[in-house]
Parts: structure tokens; sequence; C-alpha cells
């Protein structure tokens, strides 16, 4: 059997190969999924990937007859995924802009310092090896001296290890000769790309994302075996965070104002693809960009599993369908819980932590209102995230479109929002990622954005729309 396109999303515990055909046709297909456990732990991902492979072999014909494909891309966030640390001057200016154009690449921020960078900051930074480092700072033709500074400092420590971590510069354009002069010598590679925040109140966050996707494919191997993935697929490779980003902002221009809710067993991860409504605008503190993603790196049900017991055990709201003597057992019960749970305890327990990684995940995606207090008295302000003109809720990922529930979940989510959230309003419509491909169709929409639109909205149920 030929299959036009294969897309391997290798996650950090399990291995999906999705296949698709007619991809250059006015109706693509999804053909099916293979999967696998992640082969971290014997040290080379193409075990888990040929087993998804073989896996998917059986889901299409039965049996494990022959395939083959003309084009193969992948997704990984295998080992932790794109590590990265983000050096800018104010933390809630050019930092924050860093911190964006970062985290919606696909990135996972390891460290992030604003101002001068101590000796402790850069001793951090080493022992984390990052696979990036971005250093911002400065609006075009203001301060410059932090950024240089810091630029030496870490030219400097990078010079006496061995790490060769590409250095993206993103900060005042005035610099840009120094920065070059700076790294001139250096081992790895330093991209220089425009100013994340040129200017006051103005995040202009796409060309260092787009630099960060493209660094991560050229230079980042994550994985033992990685490299050898490199060389098998014919097509890019993206964090499959930034796949899901890119799956949702594409979606966004074919519909309407929405969010991805992507509960993994790592992470919780929240994408929002919104300008926000007129009326928050107005008061918006300080501006937000127009696609957003944030990371919780204490929130996955499976490898975080404990932190996310805790968070529950302390809403007694979430834990009262349990009996007594689940409370006592439950810690038990948590430990020994598999990737896929099996039992019906198992699958309740799944389902309340996916539901409380997932709300607290949201809750920290949202922006507020705020009470600010001057001569004139009170002023209502908001601060944050506008999530009021969503208009979708989107869940993936295996705990929301694999396990029992997901679309409740997410119903009881905004059902329960906290008080002077920003979140959405009423009318607003829940869809689940049923083929659990968006990660894969974003990174299919670098190549074939018609067709990934249109498999987007069969997976989510949307064809019609």
């Amino acid at each position: 059997m030929n299959i036009d396109v294969l897309v391997a999303e290798i996650g950090s515990t399990t291995t999906l190969v999705n296949a698709f055909n007619d991809i250059d046709s006015l109706s693509p297909v999804f053909l099916g999924q293979g999967s696998a456990t992640t082969s971290i732990k014997e040290g080379d991902v193409r075990i888990g990937l040929d087993s998804a492979i073989k896996n998917l072999k059986k889901v299409l014909s039965g049996k494990p007859s022959g395939i083959s494909w003309n084009s193969f891309f992948a997704t990984s966030s295998a080992a932790g995924g794109l590590r990265m640390t983000v050096h800018g001057l104010v933390y809630d200016m050019t930092v924050k802009a860093a911190k964006e154009a970062a985290l919606g690449a696909g990135a996972n921020i390891h460290q992030v310092t604003a101002g001068k960078m101590r000796q402790s900051d850069i001793d951090r930074m080493i022992n984390i090896k990052p696979n990036i480092i971005m250093i911002a700072g400065g609006v075009d033709f203001g301060e410059r001296d932090t950024a240089l500074g810091n630029s030496t400092a870490i030219y400097n420590a990078l010079n006496l290890t061995s790490l060769k971590t590409p250095v993206i510069y993103a900060g005042n354009i005035e610099n840009q000769n120094e920065i070059k002069n700076i790294f001139a010598n250096y081992r790895g590679k330093l991209i220089i790309v425009d100013n994340v925040y040129p200017r006051i109140d103005d995040l202009q966050i796409l060309p260092a994302r787009k630099i960060i996707q493209t660094v991560f494919e050229d230079h980042i191997i994550h994985a033992p075996g990685m490299e050898h993935i490199r060389d098998m697929v014919d097509g890019p490779i993206v964090p499959t965070p930034g796949g899901v980003m890119l799956a949702a902002e594409i979606l966004k221009e074919n519909t309407s104002d929405l969010i991805v809710i992507d509960v993994g067993g790592a992470t919780t991860d929240i994408h929002s693809v919104t300008s926000g409504s007129e009326e928050i605008n107005r008061i918006l503190i300080s501006p937000e960009p127009y696609s957003k993603r944030t990371v919780e790196g204490d929130l996955g049900i499976y490898i975080n599993r404990k932190n996310v017991l805790r968070l529950m055990l302390r809403n007694q709201k979430n834990t009262d369908i349990y009996t007594e003597e689940d409370r006592n057992y439950l810690g038990k019960i948590v430990d020994g819980l598999s990737p896929v749970p099996a039992t019906d305890k198992e699958k309740k327990i799944a389902y309340d932590l996916t539901y409380t990684a997932a709300s607290a995940a949201l809750g920290r995606h949202a922006g507020a209102f705020r009470d600010l207090y001057g001569p004139r008295g009170k002023t209502i302000m908001a601060e944050g995230r506008d999530l009021t003109a969503v208009k979708y809720c989107i869940g993936t990922g295996g705990a929301l479109t694999r396990l029992m529930g997901g679309i409740e979940i997410m119903q009881k989510m905004i059902t329960n929002s906290p008080r002077k959230k920003l979140y959405p309003g009423e009318g607003i419509k829940f869809l689940l990622d049923k083929n659990y491909t968006m990660a894969s169709l974003g990174v299919l929409s670098k190549q074939y954005p018609d067709a990934a639109v249109k498999l987007i909205k069969q997976s989510l149920g949307l064809s019609n729309e």
C-alpha cells in the first residue's frame, strides 16, 4: 500500500505515526494512526518509531503487510523537548516578548533572566545545557549596555565549555554589529533577528519564532537516535507544541478565535489564537501576542501525576466522588497508574487528574481584571491574556482525546471559571481532535496548507463550517 504522507510524532511517552492520502486533492484523507511506546530508555527513538509503523500497518490492513510512502515528516518532544533560556532587560517588556516568541515556537523555557546576569545566572544556564539561548533587551535605539554585557558573559562562559549552543540575538538593533564582534570566534552559531520588542507596547515575535523553529530543525538532536530520524524524513521536523500552534493558527484563519488544550504525560499546554475583545483591549495594562502558548511543566498526568494529585487533593470538589478507602489509597493508586489507564478505577482517577491539570493550566494562561487605586479612586483594568472573544475550545493530546469525558472536562473548566478571570463567555463550542492529529497537521500545513485545514476540520467535526 502506498501512502502520500506519513507524519511521526515522537513524544516523551508515546510515538505516533499518522498516515494521509490524496494530499493534493480537494478531499484529503486521514487513513489511520499507529502507536508505540517511545524508546528513549532503549537508547534509540527509532525502535519506538519502527514499532509505531508496524502498528500502523496492522491498523490499515489488519496484518503487518508492507507499506510505502512518498513523504515523511516528524515532530518531537522526546527527552524534554526544546530547552531554551531567555535573557532580556525588563521582565514585563523585552523578556516577556522573547519568552512569547520561544514558547510559541514550541520551546520549553528552563531559565528566564531580566537585567544584568549574575554569575549564579550564568552557572545555572550552563548547567541546563540549553538547546538554544536567546538574548534580548532594549527597544530599538534605546538601552544598549545590558544586552551587550549579557552577551559578553554568555560568550565567555560558553567558551569555557564544550557546548556549541546556537545563540539568537533579538534585541536593540543598534547592538547588532557589536554582538557579531562579541561572538566572532564562537564555536557555535550566532543568529541575528529583528528585535522582539522594537517599541514600547509593540511585540514583534514572529521573526524570532520562525528562526527558533529553523534552528530546532537544523541543529537540535533531542534524544538518542534522533540524528537518524533526521536522515529518514524528507520534510520538516518541528517541536510537537510548535506543530500544535501552527495548526491552531491556520485553523483560526479559517474559523474564529480559539484555544487549544493539550494535557500530556509531562506537561499541559494551552495555545490561544485571538486578538481579544475591543472592550478589554482598551483597558489592557500591557500588550499580548496574537498567538500565545503557555506550558506548565508541573502539570502532566503521567510523569508529573504526583504533582497533579497534590493539587487535586487541595480541591475537595474534585475528590468527593471517591470513597474513604479510595482517599486512603489514592497515592498508591496514582503511583501505579500506567500511561494508558486500564481499570475503571484508573480511568476515574485519570479523568480527575486531567480535569485538575487542564483547569489549573487554563487559569494560569488566562488574564484577569485588576482593581487599581489612584487619586480618582478605583479603576478597573485588565492584565494578561484576554480569552473573552474565543469561540472554540479544542481538546487535543492523549488525555483529552483518548480517555473518557474530554468534552465534559472542558465544559467544567469554563463553567467553573474563577471570578475576575478573562475566560470565554457564552456560546463557546467544545470540540475534540478525535483523530489526535493536530500536531502532525501543523507540520503538514508548512507544505500543504489547504489539505491541513480540511483535515483539521474533519478531525474536529467542522467539515461543514
